[in-house]
């Protein structure tokens, strides 16, 4: 099992390198990743030298799309959930644009944290419906708060490609049930999942002993295909339905 997910993981890489492509502006280079954003767009970034080594930019892209959609992110909840978020992947926030800076030694660690930061973004504050009252990730709190399940929020692990991967809850290890990492994904598509699946398999080689992956699915305003949940499955993470949380209660407080 161990060399068919060594395998798989060399032909992600492979497929990751093959899809990028740049391009040159003045002074910048535009890289286009095959990572897609809620329009089904390739994700872009761009990236110039500086004093530092580089600095790398989504050029506004992503607040400017949220907010050009009707998410505005004007109220003191929003910006502190959207300032946690960027935080965890090192990322600044700075007249409306995406920025880090990087230098040779680290350029492709901080160059995944933009990428990663403006999916992670785009899919925070995501709204299907006007009449969403909160935020999906905000609302798993809640739920495992109300059942007084035991959880350390935005944990950062370190999967065995050297990149880190971001877990909204990681519910530690107890005499029953082993260390538990979860994830909330707002709108599970085909590429969120394969971030998800991949980021897990990443983690998973890296961890130490048992350790299990749950991804809490929202369902209230979209159907999820089969094809995500056996996608999931086949890569040993438990696909939980947003309206069937509670059949997974016990599981996870114990």
């Amino acid at each position: 099992m161990i060399a068919e997910m060594r395998q798989l993981k060399k032909r992600y890489l492979a497929w990751l390198k093959d899809e990028i492509t740049l391009r040159e502006i003045d002074d910048w280079v535009e890289i286009t990743t095959p990572f897609l954003d809620r329009h089904n767009d390739y994700t872009q970034i761009y990236i110039r030298r500086c004093e530092s080594g580089y600095f790398l930019t989504d050029d506004g892209y992503t607040i400017s799309d949220l907010e050009m959609g009707g998410c505005k992110l004007d109220t003191p909840r929003r910006q502190s959930l959207l300032q946690v978020t960027l935080n965890g992947f090192g990322v600044r926030l700075q007249n409306g644009q995406l920025q880090v800076t990087a230098t040779p030694e680290n350029f492709a660690l901080k160059k995944h944290s933009l990428i990663q930061a403006m999916l992670a973004v785009n899919d925070l504050f995501y709204l299907a419906s006007p009449h969403v009252a909160s935020f999906f990730l905000e609302d798993v709190g809640s739920w495992l708060d109300s059942h007084n399940i035991r959880y350390l929020p935005r944990v950062k692990l370190t999967g065995v490609s050297g990149f880190d991967h971001h877990y909204d809850f990681v519910i530690p290890k107890s005499r029953s049930q082993p260390e538990r990492v979860l994830l909330s994904l707002n709108r599970p598509d085909r590429a969120n999942v394969e971030r998800a699946v991949f980021a897990w398999e990443d983690t998973k080689s890296a961890r130490s002993g048992e350790t299990s992956a749950y991804i809490l699915l929202n369902d209230a305003e979209q159907t999820i295909t089969d094809n995500a949940l056996n996608a999931l499955k086949a890569y040993q993470v438990h696909p939980i339905l947003w309206s069937e949380r509670e059949s997974v209660r016990e599981e996870l407080a114990a």
